[in-house]
């Protein structure tokens, strides 16, 4: 199928990492971010919440493209189990940073995909253990400095100036980024959208 054949798809995120990650695979797109509070239900787990907002994502782009793909993702940050969210300020964001130090957690992006029309399609929560190297208050501090920790889900960005502060990632480095392409490129294809 030639690319000028293929179906609208729609990314339903305002990140820019996102936007990078799915040019990867070489399929034109739209980019339309909704605007939805991310509030985790009672009891909710990390995994079922990305994955929920994901959905809920995808379904509030869907209502006004109808004729496209929509594609949606959410990130969560875990560490035992409980959800590190967005630092507020820069207090917040050293208490997230010395937390994860030294230390191994998880981050759950959750992914859904609606075919035209809005019927959900595609859902998951994909997980990937990610291990921090041991900090030193200067380094964190240092890190929080540049300013990258806000707007990040853990205080960090792996692509970015946080990168010096893992010391492995045990699964999909892109899933950590905010979009697991392995499973998005499989779902593209199986949809024959890619």
């Amino acid at each position: 199928m030639s690319a000028s054949s293929l179906p609208a798809l729609v990314l339903a995120s305002a990140s820019p990492r996102r936007r990078w990650l799915l040019a990867k695979l070489g399929r034109t797109f739209e980019v339309d971010a909704p605007d939805i509070p991310e509030v985790p239900g009672v009891d909710e787990t990390p995994d079922a919440f990305a994955a929920r907002m994901a959905a809920e994502k995808a379904a509030e782009v869907a209502r006004r493209r109808d004729d496209a793909w929509i594609l949606a993702a959410d990130t969560v940050v875990t560490l035992d189990a409980a959800a590190l969210g967005k630092p507020k300020d820069a207090a917040e964001a050293v208490r997230m940073l010395s937390a994860l130090a030294g230390r191994r957690h998880v981050v759950y992006t959750g992914v859904a995909l609606l075919a035209p029309g809005g019927m959900l399609v595609e859902r998951a929560a994909v997980g990937t253990p990610v291990v921090f190297r041991t900090l030193s208050r200067r380094e964190i501090d240092a890190y929080v400095a540049t300013g990258e920790p806000f707007d990040r889900a853990g205080a960090y960005a792996i692509q970015g100036e946080g990168a010096h502060l893992v010391d492995r990632v045990e699964g999909s480095y892109t899933n950590v980024i905010g979009l697991p392409l392995p499973e998005v490129a499989a779902w593209l294809g199986r949809w024959r959208i890619l």
